[in-house]
């Protein structure tokens, strides 16, 4: 039985669970601040990444993949840039260019479908790649705001080549988690994808624990100070990553991250319901954008 159409349903729950997580994270901002509310998706996610691991193991019924060196090399690259992306697009928006940072990340699924071809040899049709354009217009178009001209000549390029290379380092993290997957022998499907999410979000634990002891023990002593929020967090987090990583198991990432679009439409809704903001004409017309996109996307895959 071809399983293959599975990818739709899990890129739009990560897409879903994604747009939660963010809406936790904004919460959380408060608190801890940007860089304590992004470290709780590693930290708190990964015990519901072994958790599902667990659960895909009992499902499959078969010994765990194992690691090889291609999928340590893969998983490890991902787990690195993915963190350096976080950082770079934090950089960026403390140059008080938001706006600028988050229309420029926002080219990542045209990034990710280079990227794909390049290093894994993913192929897309042109119909394929002009989803992908029309879809990433309709984001960008959503991420301009009135002012943003005057914003982006006052920060300077500063922020339009952190806002790139951090789109680029997302792309690479979406890519190199696929290889990894891509790079185990056995086990179906799902189970490969849980294990490459364990030890993905395993290595970035590891990382951010050992910076946050060495640098900043009090910002670690309050993401754990917050853990009944913060448990929300992480488990929407895992539980976007592992509908994101079971998409890249059946499909190439170009087709997840253009999909995974969907995750701006899930945030206007929560926007509009929980914290009371309005869509403006210009919103809609990048939504419009979206879903053709989308629809382009669906009908060449």
């Amino acid at each position: 039985m071809d399983l293959a159409w599975l990818w739709v349903p899990a890129t739009i729950f990560a897409a879903a669970a994604q747009a939660g997580r963010n809406a936790v994270q904004r919460g959380l901002t408060q608190t801890l601040g940007t860089l304590g509310a992004t470290q709780v998706r590693f930290i708190y996610g990964f015990p519901f990444a072994l958790l599902f691991l667990a659960v895909a193991a009992g499902i499959a019924d078969t010994p765990l993949p194992g690691v090889n060196g291609p999928f340590l090399a893969y998983v490890a690259a991902g787990a690195v840039v993915q963190i350096a992306a976080t950082a770079l697009m934090l950089a960026a928006m403390r140059d008080r260019a938001f706006v600028v940072v988050t229309a420029w990340t926002k080219t990542e699924p045209v990034q990710v479908a280079v990227f794909g071809f390049a290093i894994l040899g993913d192929p897309f049709t042109l119909m394929g790649a002009a989803a992908v354009v029309v879809a990433t217009l309709g984001v960008i178009l959503m991420s301009v705001r009135t002012g943003m001209a005057h914003e982006a000549r006052a920060a300077g390029w500063r922020p339009t080549v952190l806002g790139l290379v951090s789109g680029a380092g997302f792309a690479l993290a979406s890519v190199s988690f696929r290889g990894a997957i891509l790079s185990l022998e056995e086990g179906p499907f799902f189970l490969q994808a849980s294990w490459s999410l364990v030890w993905s979000l395993g290595m970035q634990v590891v990382m951010l624990a050992l910076w946050m002891l060495l640098f900043r023990r009090d910002l670690l002593r309050r993401c754990l100070a917050a853990w009944r929020v913060s448990i929300w967090g992480g488990l929407l987090g895992a539980a976007a990553s592992q509908g994101w990583f079971l998409g890249f198991a059946l499909t190439s990432a170009a087709n997840v991250r253009t999909l995974g679009l969907l995750e701006v439409l899930f945030a206007q809704a929560l926007s509009y319901r929980v914290f009371s903001q309005g869509a403006t004409g210009r919103e809609w017309a990048g939504i419009a954008l979206i879903i053709a996109g989308v629809g382009m996307l669906l009908m060449a895959a």
